[in-house]
């Protein structure tokens, strides 16, 4: 998904506005559910999952095309870190300085934008982050990290219903763009997407529905409240 740079702003301004009419006082969020990151292969419904997570729990959704586009455009990037007041800013550039340094990431740019995006989120809370590596990203006291995969065979069928394609398309689609992901999170975070290690809990939506997944999950996070 292409997003324009005009509906970024939009998108953002939207949260920019949102963020400090809750520091005004004029919103009272509730703290009760943490963030939710998901990680999820292609055509496994990952997404959706966390698009109905979020509209079950009356969460922001950010997805991994629009925080990327933020990390890369200094303007809004900006513009969103500085929703943070002065104290929280100077511990994010601590947190975020610390993370890179404790885990020996490179530290080029974009990379120490998408920490300090999807930490500013995070300080904002209540929240469901789609990719971008934020379950590597953030603490696990702090968020739920989901992984949704599928058999390739599975997900194969499932891109190619959606988009109207090919077998062999879809599943040219599906090994592509999970091999990007892969190289992603190999070449910032040195670690393999793959590994159960990073996340709280695993779903396979083979045989089970999205709804059913999203069920899973709330209760598994309520569990953990």
């Amino acid at each position: 998904m292409k997003t324009s740079v005009e509906s970024i702003h939009r998108f953002v301004y939207q949260y920019v506005q949102k963020w400090h009419d809750q520091k005004a006082g004029k919103k009272k969020k509730k703290q009760e559910i943490p963030i939710i990151t998901i990680s999820r292969q292609p055509g496994s419904g990952g997404s959706i999952v966390g698009k109905m997570l979020a509209d079950q729990f009356g969460l922001d959704l950010f997805d991994r095309d629009i925080i990327h586009e933020i990390a890369k455009n200094p303007h809004i990037s900006t513009t969103v870190i500085e929703t943070l007041d002065q104290e929280e800013l100077l511990s994010l550039d601590e947190w975020a300085s610390s993370l890179i340094y404790k885990k020996n990431l490179t530290p080029d740019r974009f990379l120490q934008d998408l920490v300090k995006i999807i930490g500013t989120i995070a300080r904002h809370g209540q929240a469901v982050i789609v990719g971008s590596g934020a379950n590597l990203i953030l603490e696990p006291e702090i968020c739920f990290r989901v992984r949704i995969i599928s058999p390739l065979q599975t997900r194969t069928r499932q891109i190619a219903r959606s988009f109207s394609v090919t077998v062999q398309e879809a599943e040219r689609r599906a090994v592509n763009t999970e091999s990007r992901r892969e190289a992603f999170i190999n070449r910032y975070f040195n670690a393999n997407i793959a590994d159960p290690i990073h996340y709280d809990l695993v779903i396979n939506t083979e045989k089970l529905s999205l709804s059913a997944a999203v069920n899973t999950i709330s209760a598994a996070i309520e569990k953990r409240i």
